[in-house]
């Protein structure tokens, strides 16, 4: 059994496109020498030099490991048995998936059609996981504005930031972090005032997502360290992670009394899952994620979403784009129908320096 691989062109809008869908220089090669009857004349037909096409069926004679071509002397060059059943094959092939085919290509051209519309934009954006970046997703999308959103960490999204993986970052904070907290600690080597730019996105509630009715009458983190009740949690580097071990050290319990603390997930729906199917009782999570599969939620405080990017980013269309997007009403209305969520100074710049509170530095005394 030979490998298929399938590979395609751009061609000029005007162009017409004939013959079958998805073309093969084999195949094509094939299809010439039938018709006209010497490689020569194929090779005419194919735009291409005699020496070239001669080449290229005798690599392609071994790389198959069958003759494609009956040399007789005096007669016309014609098929082999091998090279007759390429062709046949390749016409069922055709035959059989031509719907599917010119689906494809028409969802590739859809896709392609972006990059050659002057009014459309995209914007590359790393962040941690989020239904309301889902939601903007979608949105943004109807307004010529195509978010191509990895989800990761928190700190991984500023580090693809500002390695230049992305345009912009998604990662969350408590509304009032120490200076001297872990948040504080994990985000203040990655984001420097006068460089990074801070881009209102949404307050959203986390807390403990626990079973229907929640049976275990769990309320506190402390509870999770009840005997008996599993756990789960959110991988190294997350911001909620980031949030766990803090709130952990501010109660004094210590992570080890957690059955399950090492046991990780890769999304606030990945937790949300756990706790659906019985393999865990609670974890720390978003609303939106309990919600969704018909869970029970313990809120426990409320924090900031935000969206940051390089400074010199806000002079970029795609980053021009998307703040208009976020100012909207529509989007804003949409973004306060998700559980949890609200616009906390949707689409507004600011800087580090109030949002968090971290790099609020004292200024040195003045001198007498």
């Amino acid at each position: 059994m030979h490998k298929i691989d399938l590979s395609y062109t751009l061609s000029p809008h005007d162009a017409v496109a004939a013959g079958p869908l998805i073309r093969n220089p084999l195949l094509d090669t094939l299809h010439a020498v039938q018709q006209h009857g010497s490689i020569s004349a194929a090779a005419r037909s194919l735009q291409l030099s005699y020496r070239h096409v001669w080449g290229e069926l005798k690599r392609w004679e071994q790389q198959l490991g069958n003759e494609l071509l009956v040399w007789e002397k005096g007669q016309s060059a014609r098929l082999s048995e091998f090279g007759d059943k390429l062709l046949w094959a390749e016409r069922q092939a055709q035959a059989r998936l031509a719907p599917q085919i010119a689906a494809l290509r028409a969802d590739l051209e859809r896709a392609f059609a972006v990059a050659f519309d002057p009014a459309a934009h995209v914007l590359t954006l790393y962040a941690s996981h989020d239904d309301a970046l889902t939601g903007l997703r979608e949105h943004a999308a109807t307004q010529a504005l195509h978010l191509d959103v990895r989800f990761t960490g928190s700190v991984d999204a500023i580090s693809a930031l500002n390695e230049g993986r992305c345009s912009m970052a998604g990662f969350h904070t408590r509304l009032q972090p120490d200076r001297d907290s872990r948040t504080a600690r994990t985000y203040r080597p990655l984001l420097k005032p006068g460089q990074h730019k801070i881009i209102g996105f949404a307050r959203r509630s986390q807390g403990l997502i626990v079973a229907r009715g929640n049976p275990l009458q769990l309320a506190t983190l402390a509870d999770l360290a009840r005997p008996g009740v599993r756990c789960v949690n959110r991988a190294l580097g997350t911001g909620t992670r980031v949030l766990l071990d803090e709130l952990l050290g501010e109660a004094g319990l210590d992570a080890a009394a957690l059955n399950g603390y090492d046991r990780t997930e890769p999304s606030h729906a990945a937790v949300a899952q756990a706790v659906a199917s019985g393999e865990a009782d609670a974890g720390l999570g978003i609303a939106s994620a309990a919600q969704a599969r018909g869970l029970g939620f313990v809120p426990l405080l409320e924090e900031q979403y935000h969206l940051v990017c390089l400074k010199s980013a806000l002079q970029q269309d795609a980053t021009r784009s998307l703040l208009g997007v976020l100012q909207q009403s529509a989007w804003q209305t949409k973004l306060a129908a998700i559980a949890g969520y609200q616009p906390q100074r949707c689409g507004e710049v600011l800087p580090l320096s109030r949002e968090l509170p971290w790099w609020h530095f004292k200024r040195p005394p003045a001198k007498a």
